[in-house]
């Protein structure tokens, strides 16, 4: 199973430092997402993380950014559509089984949420009308896109990721959230490989 780690949605004065520490881990994978931040405070955000790790953010906002800083990918809004002649990694966001479908050959990577009550965003949950047999009927057909669980996932939650056919998981809450969260991380990434598919 993989990582992915989204960045906290505000400023958070431990994220540059940590985010060193995630990508000397093996993190291949940063999602910056930044919803309230406009294009001239995201661009200086970016600024400021070292250059050899440009490679490995994924914008979810202000795409132009990323060939300004010759970024790693993009992230798309429910409901919108990249580019079919996309060149970086192109990412989505899907929450029921007919979406994730739709987009299996359509994208590089699916993030499928939410999985579980979300620490980051309160009433945040599964509204139960995922069949657990109908996704993973999903995750287990011929595609060119990784998906990804989301919503709540922490150490506890991994083997039922692993065990529905995910090819990772992304997290938030479970990072920033903690007191620590390089010490957070490091035990995500640790336990991975024994919750593999």
């Amino acid at each position: 199973m993989k990582l992915i780690v989204i960045s906290p949605e505000a400023e958070d004065s431990r994220e540059l430092a940590a985010l060193g520490h995630f990508f000397a881990a093996g993190l291949t994978h940063y999602h910056v997402r930044k919803p309230a931040w406009g294009r001239d405070r995201v661009a200086r955000w970016v600024r400021d993380v070292p250059g050899e790790f440009h490679p490995r953010l994924v914008l979810h906002s202000h795409h132009a950014l990323a060939r300004e800083f010759q970024l790693g990918g993009l992230h798309w809004r429910d409901g919108d559509a990249p580019p079919s002649s996309a060149s970086s990694l192109c990412s989505c966001a899907v929450h029921d089984v007919a979406a994730l479908r739709a987009a299996l050959n359509r994208v590089d990577r699916i993030l499928f949420s939410p999985m579980f009550p979300s620490f980051s965003k309160p009433g945040h949950a599964p509204d139960g009308r995922v069949s657990v047999a109908e996704l993973k009927a999903a995750l287990a057909l011929p595609r060119r896109a990784e998906v990804f669980a989301l919503g709540g996932i922490d150490l506890t939650r991994l083997s039922a990721c692993g065990d529905l056919g995910f090819d990772g998981v992304a997290v938030l809450g479970a990072i920033w959230q903690a007191a620590d969260p390089i010490e957070a991380f490091a035990r995500l990434h640790q336990a991975l490989p024994a919750h593999a598919a």
